[in-house]
């Protein structure tokens, strides 16, 4: 199982399990077995002894792994929960490469999206200057 369709930061939502509804970001994926870990889902308790005297001991909550076919992706154009499709896209160097797309609407979701504070902040400039050249 070496080609996945899930990538580390990535967002997803879980479509069967005891977790089915939940969402979240991609922590870790594992393409030799095809298990993946999402955040805040699939939370088991570990227990740790104390090694040292400063060292604390204790039950750890933490994520465990889950099948990458038991998540579906969150599109970050359209939001909605999308099958992944892969188009050819040319490269600088003249190469084609393999490109992951959104099956509904066609957004890559292989490009880094901008914050919605940062998109905010634009957004802002824009009317503020808009409104001091209708003052002058």
């Amino acid at each position: 199982m070496a080609n996945l369709n899930v990538r580390k930061g990535d967002n997803v939502m879980v479509i069967a399990g005891k977790d089915k509804g939940k969402a979240g970001k991609v922590l870790a994926v594992n393409p030799d077995t095809g298990r993946i870990y999402v955040e805040g889902v699939n939370i088991i308790s570990k227990s740790k002894k104390p090694r040292n005297a400063q060292d604390k001991g204790g039950i750890l909550k933490q994520e465990g792994a889950i099948d990458s076919s038991n998540v579906m992706h969150i599109c970050g154009a359209c939001g909605n929960v999308v099958r992944v499709r892969h188009t050819g896209e040319a490269a600088a160097n003249g190469k084609v490469k393999s490109v992951r797309v959104c099956a509904k609407c066609g957004a890559s979701l292989d490009e880094k999206k901008s914050s919605a504070k940062k998109a905010a902040k634009k957004a802002a400039k824009k009317k503020s200057a808009a409104k001091s050249e209708n003052k002058d």
